[in-house]
């Protein structure tokens, strides 16, 4: 990635002096959304809508490690034939609370909107982070938002596909985060819009993957206690210096937010 202004005291801002149009430092700022955004595993939360707010034994032993959205489309197809609908499903996500201090970090990027290009890449599905984010008032930060299909077939079932297929032996079969935040990178460096830092926040493990490729100008946020976080203290164990990004851990989003602003501080 291009990195503006490397060794030198002045923000890119200045670095257009005398051209036709400057344009501010512009950062890319990577979210998760399961127990990132929200408090909650969303496909846990759910299950609130089914009969009794469980799941039946034989559904549940059809869980297989890497193949988690094959197991969700079986949870989904069991919810549709208990009559479980739309409604129901858009009620449980509208009332999914955000993590703590979400709602102070996203009012900081409201008013800072120009200099972070922000977007979502989730394992979760898009109906139910739609729900959510409109819900809560935030839809509108996202530029961009990577997640599983979703929608409603002609029965009034709410079904699931994977996002993409690819080669990635860390990641689920559905979904490789890595893949989707470089191709977005080489997407936008084609239409000539480069980022001068990256900043991921996450929690699980499928947000290690691409937290790697992340480079010493790059901030990771890894929520603390949680995989991603861990995996990061492992690699530098095991590996000093091979995880290049600087680790930023947070339990409140306030956290990640005030990081944020002493970044814009040192540009001025």
């Amino acid at each position: 990635m291009k990195r503006c202004c490397e060794g030198v005291g002045l923000p890119c801002l200045f670095k257009g002096v005398g051209m036709a149009s400057p344009r501010p430092p512009k950062y890319l700022l990577v979210f998760d959304f399961d127990e990132t955004i929200i408090n909650e595993n969303s496909d846990d939360s759910i299950v609130r809508a089914a009969p009794g707010q469980a799941l039946p034994e034989h559904i549940r032993q059809t869980f297989r490690e890497g193949f988690y959205n094959e197991y969700m489309q079986r949870v989904l197809a069991y919810m549709g034939d208990q009559g479980v609908k739309m409604g129901d499903f858009k009620t449980v996500y509208e009332n999914i609370p955000l993590s703590p201090g979400m709602p102070d970090l996203f009012q900081f990027l409201s008013k800072n909107h120009e200099l972070f290009e922000i977007i979502l890449i989730s394992d979760a599905n898009m109906f139910g982070i739609e729900c959510n984010l409109r819900a809560a008032g935030f839809y509108s930060l996202f530029r961009k938002i990577f997640s599983n299909p979703s929608g409603f077939d002609k029965k009034g079932y709410f079904t699931l596909g994977p996002y993409h297929s690819h080669k990635c032996l860390d990641c689920p079969a559905n979904m490789c985060k890595r893949k989707i935040l470089t191709e977005y990178l080489a997407e936008r460096a084609q239409e000539e819009v480069e980022f001068e830092r990256v900043f991921y926040v996450g929690d699980g493990a499928n947000d290690f993957c691409p937290s790697v490729t992340l480079t010493s100008a790059d901030v990771a946020f890894p929520r603390k206690g949680y995989p991603m976080h861990r995996m990061t203290q492992e690699m530098e164990k095991q590996q000093p210096g091979a995880f290049q990004a600087t680790v930023v851990p947070w339990e409140s989003a306030a956290e990640v937010a005030r990081y944020l602003q002493e970044v814009l501080k040192k540009k001025c």
